[in-house]
């Protein structure tokens, strides 16, 4: 029987994204099953977040996450436009937000149908690879979907039809990860217990082996 891994991951997150590629190498090498569970970013979940955040963490988030990418050899640009929408000097917030709520809900609308992994992989290469400067625009997204194997028309419509109850479901993602222990992303939660950041994948596959993970035959 296949051992279970819950992923808690943001579309607006770098560390999300540069986790992606070794999520991948763990689903293909081992006899895991990875359950991505998008939530919202920070930035929009908690009021005035970045008004409050030491001014030097911002640069060194920048310079940390350009310098990881060039070590993965993953490409990574800022991306055009920013899933969320914030002014950076003020980290002033508007509620209402263009890109980011669609997107979370294209994430748990992946991850219901069974290629959340798969989704989150090819839309965070198309926003934070730096290909294009538009990736909300055109078919872009819709041309992800498709690469991660889904109906691009069906994950739009139950997005934009079925917002409500992919809300709920997000929240409820952030309340499990909350239940487990942490709050920020990507959180990788196995049997109960968090693992938090990119860099703690190797020890969660530790953890793993010790619980009989086995390689995938």
């Amino acid at each position: 029987m296949s051992l279970s891994v819950d992923v808690f991951w943001s579309f607006r997150s770098p560390y999300s994204y540069l986790a992606t590629p070794q999520l991948q190498r763990l689903e293909q090498d081992w006899d895991l099953d990875i359950v991505v569970r998008p939530v919202l970013p920070i930035a929009v979940r908690i009021d005035g977040f970045f008004k409050r955040v030491n001014p030097l963490w911002p640069p060194y988030l920048a310079r940390d996450v350009y310098r990881l990418g060039q070590m993965q050899g993953t490409p990574l640009r800022w991306p055009r436009p920013d899933p969320v929408l914030m002014d950076i000097k003020s980290g002033e917030v508007p509620v209402d937000q263009p890109h980011i709520h669609r997107l979370t809900r294209m994430g748990q609308a992946a991850a219901e149908a069974g290629r959340g992994l798969e989704y989150i992989a090819e839309a965070g290469t198309l926003i934070w690879s730096g290909v294009t400067d538009d990736w909300h625009l055109g078919d872009h997204l819709a041309q992800a979907a498709t690469r991660a194997g889904l109906d691009p028309e069906a994950l739009e419509r139950s997005a934009r039809d079925e917002a409500d109850r992919l809300d709920a479901a997000i929240a409820a993602n952030q309340q499990a990860l909350e239940t487990a222990g942490h709050w920020g992303v990507p959180t990788m939660v196995f049997e109960g217990e968090p693992f938090f950041g990119q860099d703690r994948i190797e020890l969660l596959l530790w953890r793993m082996k010790q619980s009989g993970l086995k390689p995938r035959a």
